[in-house]
């Protein structure tokens, strides 16, 4: 039972205090007046303004409350470092008895609750250790005026503070680990997100040695690998910035991976390494279009190599080939002689790709310029021939040096039928014209693709490369070759500008041959033999595309050193899928025979591996401002105990859990201290008692 005197003013506060006042300045004037009954008028005034107050006698019985303790464990990553699970556990286990011990204690109960923090899956991982996050929810459900106080077992690395709630209680932290520890760590201080395929990006990036290092300073090799294959080793003095260039070689993404040896002692090694991704980006893509003769489709590619903004065009069509004798005088010509040389011979390297439309041997580029373009596809170069009737005849670019790369022979036979052109059984699978039907203006029928026919056909036998797509008859309409380091397509008919035209509904070209642009420029995104692997929230996705019906027989190499062997299932022609958990972050590394791969799931180095060393300069802060302390585990569990509010709750072998002495309120009574009756009698008693004596 708890009684306590509360007021209830029947008039504002003002009001009262200005008849208070006005009481006391005449009962001084009465006194100076010598009035004898001054002091009895003052007294009937302070009667009548107390009661003005509304003073009542306030009863309440009380049941108490018990306060509420917070046991935080942190199992994130970094503490899955030696011998840091076993203090967890070991602390873990004493503190769960000494809360309850102390939690029996009749005359201060104590409830304590168990808050468990591990990394979340994906990008969220990123975030580290959420301390402060999870105690804010744990407290969302709790009055405060029943928190007793939280003890967190952790390394001290809190990533959240400022997120901290305002704690009416005691933090203390119980440090793990042990107080000699020293890492060492490889940060990338500046890194582009894309690079200019052909060029060279710069990066900087330092070694940092952190806590009690036995021996400080040297220089330590950093090996930098892209895509898993180990490409320089560079001596880096520690605690020093440098820079170095890296070539960005191949479009699409580059994984970049710097690596330090482990030094013994060191605390872990998770941040000995860092993942890079630079995009690969083609400043401008130059393309060399040789045209034969006009002819309907001509205009088609020009179009379509002009509509996209990232192509540089060089069109060289052939107007008046050397031999035409008409009798037109040359001054009378407007024609402009077009730079062959310079183009076949001084600057070919520089195109991306070169398209022959049509041509024939006609005397315009010469045997070496031709043989040249040799030299270019074996080099790395890209060459289309999109043959038209001349190619079966004795002006077929066939009977040139560039016979060598190609990977058919004409047959000198043209073939002049409507046919639907279709997907070749091989051409399902591979990355150019999978999928390609999706794409047609009508749905399939029959397994006959929903686009335009054609009506000319180039026989070819084929002797090297993949036929992806077929004529009448599954004769090769379309076949793509590798040499040595080059690519080279040949498309056996010129009909494809009917699609672009709309002919009977059209077709795919613009996919198409954006497909196969592509293609004879290396990107990566249409190997018909890679291993990708894309990290999709928490998931792992590996993808396997290949031309063979066999199933792949994928290994993956995790970043911790295990290695997996996950079955792999078709999802559509030539492309193959596994799903495993994204845990641990890092380089994962993808075989499947000769086919290698990687794939980065977050930072080499997580947040939590960033600086592991157990400390509590991070939330000393916070242990001040609350009246909290900090203990190592290595000198023992502490003991508990519990305090009054406002007093200091750490000392010497112990930590405090504050008793708040919460309560709830079971009944109130409200009894007055002034009854009106009460009031008027002594108000008047005084009042008359004062003109009783002033009368006489």
């Amino acid at each position: 039972m708890s009684t306590e005197i509360v007021f209830a003013p029947l008039l504002p506060i003002w009001a009262l205090a200005a008849l208070g006042g006005a009481a006391v300045v005449l009962c001084l004037y009465a006194a100076w007046m010598r009035l004898s009954g001054w002091a009895l008028r003052g007294a009937g005034a302070l009667i009548l303004v107390a009661a003005l107050t509304g003073p009542s006698l306030k009863e309440e019985d009380r049941a108490p409350l018990t306060d509420i303790a917070f046991l935080i464990v942190d199992r994130t990553g970094s503490q899955s470092i030696a011998p840091r699970p076993d203090q967890i556990a070991e602390a873990e286990e004493t503190l769960a008895a000494r809360l309850d011990e102390i939690g029996a204690d009749p005359d201060a109960p104590l409830e304590w609750r168990r808050i468990e923090l591990r990394n979340s899956a994906g990008d969220a991982a990123e975030r580290g250790t959420q301390a402060m996050a999870a105690l804010t929810e744990a407290m969302a459900g709790v009055s405060r005026d029943r928190i007793a106080g939280a003890i967190l077992i952790s390394d001290g690395q809190v990533h959240d503070l400022a997120d901290a709630p305002e704690l009416p209680a005691p933090l203390h932290l119980i440090l793990t680990g042990t107080e000699r520890e020293w890492d060492r760590r490889l940060v990338v201080e500046r890194a582009p997100a894309f690079g200019i395929v052909g060029e060279s990006v710069q990066m900087s990036v330092r070694v940092e040695e952190l806590g009690r290092v036995p021996d400080p300073g040297g220089a330590v090799p950093v090996n930098v690998s892209i895509d898993g294959e180990v490409v320089a080793s560079i001596p880096l003095p520690v605690g020093e910035t440098i820079d170095f260039d890296v070539p960005i070689e191949r479009g699409g993404l580059n994984v970049l991976e710097l690596t330090i040896a482990p030094a013994d002692g060191e605390l872990t090694d998770r941040n000995n390494s860092a993942l890079v991704e630079i995009n690969g980006i083609r400043d401008r893509l130059r393309v060399l279009l040789v045209s034969g003769e006009p002819h309907a489709g001509g205009r088609t590619w020009r179009n379509l190599l002009k509509s996209d903004p990232a192509v540089d065009l060089v069109h060289f069509t052939i107007l008046r080939p050397p031999d035409k004798q008409d009798g037109v005088p040359v001054f009378e010509m407007s024609l402009i002689a077009f730079p062959v040389r310079e183009l076949f011979m001084e600057k070919i390297d520089e195109f991306d790709l070169i398209i022959f439309d049509r041509y024939r041997k006609r005397g315009v580029l010469p045997t070496p310029y031709l043989a040249n373009i040799v030299r270019y596809v074996e080099e790395g170069g890209a060459v289309l021939v999109a043959s038209g009737p001349a190619f079966a005849g004795v002006e077929s670019l066939w009977r040139t040096p560039l016979s060598e790369v190609l990977p058919a022979d004409p047959t000198a036979r043209v073939i002049e039928q409507p046919y639907v052109p279709t997907i070749s059984e091989l051409g399902a699978r591979h990355p150019v014209t999978s999928g390609l039907t999706d794409f047609a203006p009508r749905p399939m029928e029959d397994g006959v693709p929903g686009w335009g026919r054609w009506f000319r056909l180039i026989d070819l036998a084929q002797t090297s490369g993949d036929r992806v797509m077929e004529g009448p008859d599954g004769r090769p309409l379309l076949i793509l070759d590798r040499v040595e380091e080059g690519r080279i397509a040949m498309l056996a008919s010129d009909n494809a500008w009917l699609w672009s035209r709309g002919y009977e509904g059209g077709g795919p070209q613009t996919e198409m041959l954006r497909r196969l642009a592509h293609w004879l420029m290396q990107e990566p995104e249409l190997e018909e033999e890679v291993l990708i692997g894309d990290d999709a929230g928490g998931e792992l996705v590996l993808t396997r595309r290949t031309l063979t019906e066999e199933p792949p027989q994928l290994e993956v190499q995790t970043p911790d050193g295990r290695t997996l062997t996950p079955e792999m299932n078709e999802v559509s022609p030539g492309e193959w899928e596994a799903v495993l958990p994204a845990d641990p972050q890092g380089l994962w590394r993808l075989r499947d025979g000769d086919v290698t791969g990687v794939a980065a799931v977050g930072p080499a180095a997580p947040r939590e591996f960033e600086n592991a060393l157990s400390t509590s300069d991070v939330l000393d802060p916070l242990l001040t401002e609350t009246r909290g302390g900090a203990w190592r585990i290595t000198d023992g569990v502490p003991d508990l105990r519990r305090v009054r509010e406002g007093r200091g709750a750490a000392g010497r072998g112990w930590l405090g859990l504050t008793d708040r002495e919460a309560y709830t309120v079971r009944e109130v009574r409200l009894s007055p201290l002034a009854p009106a009756w009460l009031v008027l009698l002594l108000a008047s008693a005084c009042i008359i008692g004062a003109w009783r004596l002033e009368s006489r």
